[in-house]
């Protein structure tokens, strides 16, 4: 009867030590060492970080923010269908695919295709100045990930244009298409702006 009794007890105060490590598996688990968040951040920072050393160009940054935001909206849903929590099988999915972006990213900042850091038209400083003011938003949190998504879509929409122009001209710009140009730049700006201080 007495050892019944001290299992009993030994039994219960084991259960009472595991209750913190039960309530601590509802946040993310870490992920090589790193929250999920941790590592989200961590994406977001090498992305800023080669929209400002030009690694990236803005397509390619629009392409891995829309794909950090399609996984950001995975996470929300795969949360929502488990009272706010992960499961095992959901964190090993998050993991998987964050992988798979992290080797992008990697590949989209040492290959061939740069944006041009030093420009020396104003055009080219304009655009420089876009691409900093949206690195700086990225890195700092002031833009998620669809927000930057959409402003990089925009610059390289602007950019191809630029692109067109250029070369249906010699390589120079003509004055309409200078004006053209600035006024997409002044609406892009403000954009920024706007997305920057949405608090979102």
């Amino acid at each position: 009867m007495k050892n019944t009794m001290k299992t009993t007890l030994f039994g219960a105060a084991l259960m009472l030590l595991a209750l913190p490590v039960v309530a601590q598996s509802n946040d993310p688990a870490p992920v090589n060492g790193q929250s999920i968040q941790d590592r989200k951040e961590n994406q977001q920072d090498r992305i800023a970080n080669g929209v400002q050393s030009g690694q990236l160009t803005a397509g390619e940054t629009s392409n891995l923010e829309k794909k950090e935001s399609k996984l950001n909206q995975e996470e929300r849903d795969m949360r929502q269908m488990d009272n706010g929590h992960l499961t095992n099988s959901d964190k090993a999915t998050l993991n998987q695919q964050q992988n798979q972006l992290s080797h992008q990213i990697y590949n989209d900042k040492h290959n061939a295709a740069v944006q041009n850091t030093n420009p020396k038209s104003e055009v080219g400083q304009r655009e420089e100045n876009q691409q900093d003011r949206i690195a700086n938003g990225i890195k700092n949190g002031q833009l998620s990930a669809g927000q930057a998504a959409h402003l990089e879509q925009n610059q390289s929409r602007i950019n191809r244009q630029v692109r067109a122009d250029r070369q249906a001209n010699g390589g120079k710009l003509t004055g309409q298409e200078k004006q053209q140009v600035n006024r997409e730049q002044n609406r892009q700006s403000r954009q920024i702006y706007r997305d920057k201080h949405s608090g979102k």
